[in-house]
């Protein structure tokens, strides 16, 4: 498993209908790429978004992050949407689960 955090603040200034059609075109991209697991994103209390993906491996990743559309989509978030973002990239993160009593 490969997984992607991306952690980031949005501009008080977008477009928020515009961000959020293209963050559900890129979430539906990406779930019909080669080696896509899951998707999920959290917004704390101050603001500050945690977006998590989950990849069969590292290929899959990267090649995600080099598509055409989402290196577009990546440039506009850059010049319109984000105000700060980190990106955390993990391979073979050490996974613990617990299931409780079903």
């Amino acid at each position: 498993m490969f997984l992607v955090v991306f952690r980031n603040r949005k501009r008080a200034d977008i477009d928020a209908a515009t961000y959020a059609a293209d963050a559900e075109a890129m979430e539906t991209q990406a779930a019909t790429q080669p080696g896509y697991l899951s998707f999920k994103s959290f917004t704390a209390d101050d603001g500050e978004v945690v977006a998590i993906s989950e990849w069969e491996d590292e290929a899959s990743a990267r090649a995600w992050g080099r598509l055409a559309e989402h290196r577009a989509v990546q440039h506009k978030g850059r010049q319109e949407y984000y105000a700060e973002y980190t990106l955390l990239a993990c391979a073979d993160p050490r996974v613990h689960r617990f299931d409780g009593p079903k």
